[in-house]
């Protein structure tokens, strides 16, 4: 599931023209992109996931926020969590996980509602 991740990664950035860091959607990448007062239940989450078939979106969830967390201003962060919306759309498409439209990914990447 690597090279899907990387695929939706350059397909996200090319929708959306982000050019910030992308931290590593890894524990050990997000545990460390995290704020501190973040960093604690993402441990405690981790250590309480009973199936694996949790831990993907365990780590899209938290993989957001350390985007999110390791922007270094408002706009940085906007432009950081509508980045990961679409990554982790396009990752789910690709892996055969719940779906967005071409018009939804559109919509979060240009920052207006999505239909």
């Amino acid at each position: 599931m690597a090279a899907e991740w990387q695929v939706a990664v350059a397909e996200a950035r090319e929708a959306n023209g982000f050019t910030g860091e992308v931290v590593q959607r890894t524990v050990d990448g997000i545990g460390t992109a995290l704020r501190l007062d973040h960093r604690a239940d993402f441990y405690t989450e981790l250590g309480a996931l009973t199936d694996s078939g949790s831990f993907d979106a365990f780590l899209n969830h938290w993989w957001t926020q350390a985007l999110a967390d390791s922007a270094s201003d408002e706009e940085t962060r906007r432009a950081a969590i509508d980045f990961a919306d679409v990554t982790v759309s396009l990752y789910a498409r690709a892996v055969g996980g719940p779906t967005s439209t071409p018009e939804q990914i559109e919509a979060i990447a240009a920052g207006s509602e999505v239909p």
